[in-house]
């Protein structure tokens, strides 16, 4: 039975923002008496983004949050339980099929009161950091987190708990993009120009980007500018349901975008079809990439990528011609141990067209989660300070230590990386962590690896609505709060911050999660610095903490965002109220050295993997246009499980021809980590060397099994989009004897693992 919220202000209208997607379309809940979940959604028709629109996630928002396991209150882990039959349970993620108590939860847990859960994890966190150091405790976050909730993370790992260990997963989506554009531009706001410019471009390419799916009320921007007559032009290994709508399609293999613009930049510096007024006026390094092109022309190019060369220069001519050219990118090519030279050539085309600070114009990468922008701009990254401050920084240092009345000395340093973490775990030097808002045992590479550094935790906190793969790990399990359920701000995609209301009030016993920071926080000693009387004085706080930053957040206000129903930053205060920033680099000045902007010279380089004899294809991963990162929350959405209730690997006709495979068939993908199973889908819409799974799924139908942990070496971003694996064909009896095999070892097994964990507690 689905659960009863309760208003929070019943004479209020119900009024939020779609938990999922970077858009965050704005949604209203009507009373529906006697339908099965009581309340029917809809899209808001007075919110600027999206205005009336909502996609198949958003129209079963709701859903998730009235499940019947939720988490209702605190959970701890009973040691005399640990047979791992449950955690093998709790992998599932919440399929059907699970074996609950009525309270909702598995046999592994007793329920207990707050005091109790609090006060036996500060006491556990002292025992370890008494013994081991501050640093023996970290914090995993994630992106889908408020502002508010972002910024008090950070701060506890870094005043609470005086930790450097803190980052979150975020890490794994915009990392890339994000250093690819403070080396270029000065600055990351993932648009750095308001959604209103799409339908002005002539001229758009679509780098690694299935906005169809992955943010489908994006679409209808991307259609007006068609409708206009500009040229779109898709650069992916897959024909996506984006790609329908293209110009020209270039279906490239992973890893090769570097290589493609290069030949794109020979062409236009060749033909001298660059902006040269611009590019002398405005940037720096010409002379470097002109140089780096030169052994790329496009008759070369077209022989590395199958791209025609002709293709080839006529998106180059076309682009350069345009009076106004954007491109738009996304993880496809940001996830690899290249993500940031990919991005930094598509930054190239851009400043060498003069396609950037104007109407219709410019670069930029397209967030994925719900607040990946703002998650890092407060501080939730390990080598950041609010306002997109450096940690390393000592006027930084000395601003956010004077705000949270501290001396600098004692705010730790830079830590590691959201995947090293897990690193540093199974090296020893890290004995606790807290998980709030995350599911790294799904949505990390290598998950195996993982899976072995949870397992080896003295202490694992997780925070989140259901129990999770990540929580069959955990010792304690805390109740959190939907999107519905507590008041905050967030930040889109273009930059855009916003008031986002609370709706209902918190299901059961749980805690908003501002709040059950700021309780451990007075648990630790440290209370004095987590004084807050409500989560405005939080965003208060915040504000005066990014002032002077790149992020600068000091002129907003929760009365000036429900005003204006949000406000682009940088936003500077006090005094006259600032307008906002919609577009950046007007007039091409930018927040470098000297306002220009760096052209950077690459030189194209192979991925971490490549395909040989004994990995002969490329595996690919990405998201459904019904799911959402783990699926932890969609998952339990009865219409969008329906739509994709497992993984299906996508292949070319002449891979599954050579494999013997036909449509539903399964097929068994082993890359050098690890094995899966899935069904097969042949479809032409596929690079013929390339496979294609998405990446929602846990337990032994998650694709994190065989994905690379190899590491950018500046934004350390895995290399989720390219693993080197080989396939063959399953016959059904072996199927079910392998599927069998694979759930009774404990060797590089999530379930397994976390049961061995909890038998040896």
């Amino acid at each position: 039975m689905m659960l009863t919220p309760t208003a929070a202000l019943p004479e209020q209208r119900l009024r939020s923002h779609c938990p999922f997607c970077s858009m965050q379309c704005s949604l209203d809940l009507h009373v529906t008496p006697g339908s099965r979940l009581g309340y029917e959604v809809k899209p808001s028709p007075d919110f600027p983004v999206a205005t009336g629109r909502l996609c198949q996630k958003g129209f079963n928002a709701f859903e998730h949050t009235v499940h019947p396991e939720r988490v209702m209150q605190p959970l701890r882990r009973l040691a005399e339980q640990n047979s791992g039959r449950s955690k093998k349970a709790g992998m599932s993620g919440g399929l059907k099929g699970k074996s609950l108590s009525p309270e909702g939860t598995s046999p592994a847990w007793s329920q207990a009161a707050w005091p109790e859960a609090l006060d036996d994890i500060a006491d556990r966190i002292r025992q370890l950091q008494e013994q081991y150091g501050p640093d023996s405790v970290s914090v995993f976050g994630g992106g889908s987190l408020t502002n508010e909730v972002c910024y008090l993370l950070g701060k506890f790992a870094r005043v609470a708990l005086r930790s450097r260990y803190v980052d979150y997963n975020g890490r794994y989506c915009m990392s890339s993009a994000a250093a690819a554009q403070q080396l270029a531009l000065g600055i990351d706001r993932g648009l750095p120009f308001p959604l209103e410019d799409i339908p002005q471009t002539d001229y758009l390419l679509l780098a690694g980007t299935n906005i169809a799916e992955c943010q489908p009320t994006l679409m209808p921007y991307l259609l007006a500018a068609k409708k206009q007559g500009a040229v779109i032009v898709t650069i992916d290994p897959r024909r996506t349901m984006t790609a329908k709508i293209a110009t020209h399609q270039l279906m490239i293999e992973p890893g090769q975008d570097s290589l493609l613009i290069s030949g794109m930049m020979h062409v236009i510096i060749e033909e001298r079809l660059y902006d040269a007024e611009f590019v002398t006026a405005h940037t720096e390094g010409f002379e470097a990439v002109q140089e780096a092109v030169w052994a790329f022309p496009p008759e070369r190019v077209a022989a590395l990528t199958g791209i025609p060369e002709a293709t080839i220069r006529q998106v180059a001519r076309g682009f350069a011609g345009a009076k106004r050219g954007m491109v738009l990118t996304a993880r496809g090519l940001e996830q690899q141990v290249n993500g940031v030279e990919h991005t930094l050539q598509y930054i190239n085309l851009c400043l060498l067209c003069g396609h950037i600070g104007k109407p219709g114009s410019g670069f930029g990468s397209v967030t994925g989660q719900a607040n990946g922008q703002g998650g890092r701009e407060h501080g939730l990254k390990a080598d950041q300070l609010p306002g997109y401050r450096s940690i390393e920084d000592p006027d930084a240092r000395a601003h956010i230590a004077g705000v949270w009345g501290l001396d600098p000395g004692e705010l730790p340093g830079k830590g590691v990386s959201a995947y090293e973490l897990f690193g540093k775990v199974l090296d020893g030097d890290i004995k606790a962590m807290i998980v709030l808002g995350s599911n790294p045992v799904v949505s990390s590479p290598n998950n195996a690896r993982v899976a072995e550094a949870l397992a080896k935790l003295d202490l694992l906190v997780v925070v989140d609505l259901f129990e999770t793969e990540t929580a069959a790990y955990a010792d304690w399990l805390l109740p959190g709060t939907s999107f519905l359920e507590v008041e905050g701000t967030m930040t889109n995609l273009e930059g855009r911050v916003f008031y986002r209301p609370q709706v209902f009030k918190p299901t059961g016993a749980a805690m908003p999660d501002a709040w059950l920071l700021c309780a451990l926080a007075e648990r630790l000693g440290r209370g004095r610095y987590f004084s807050y009387s409500s989560m405005s004085e939080v965003f208060d706080e915040l504000c005066r903490a990014s002032a002077g930053g790149k992020a600068d957040y000091s002129g907003l206000s929760y009365p000036r965002l429900q005003e204006a129903q949000g406000l682009f930053w940088p936003c500077p205060g006090p005094g006259q109220a600032h307008p906002g920033t919609p577009r950046l680099f007007a007039g091409g000045v930018f927040p470098r050295a000297g306002g220009r902007a760096r052209l950077h010279a690459v030189t194209p380089q192979p991925p971490a993997e490549t395909a040989d004899t004994e990995f002969p294809y490329l595996l690919t991963t990405g998201r459904l246009g019904g799911h959402y990162l783990s699926g932890a929350q969609t998952r339990r959405t009865d219409a969008l499980a329906k739509r994709a209730p497992e993984p299906v690997a996508e292949l070319h006709p002449d891979l599954a021809e050579q494999l013997r495979l036909r449509e539903g068939d399964r097929v068994r993908l082993t890359s050098r980590r690890g094995s899966l199973e899935v069904a097969a889908k042949v479809t032409a819409d596929i690079h013929p060397c390339t496979m294609f799974v998405p990446f929602h799924w846990g337990g032994d139908q998650a694709v994190n099994r065989l994905t690379n942990d190899a590491l950018h070496p500046v934004s350390r971003m895995p290399e989720f989009k390219i693993s080197a694996v080989r396939a063959e064909r399953v016959a059904p009896e072996e199927a079910n004897y392998t599927a069998v095999q694979r759930t009774d070892e404990h060797t590089g097994d999530p379930a397994a693992l976390a049961a061995s964990r909890h038998e040896r507690s």
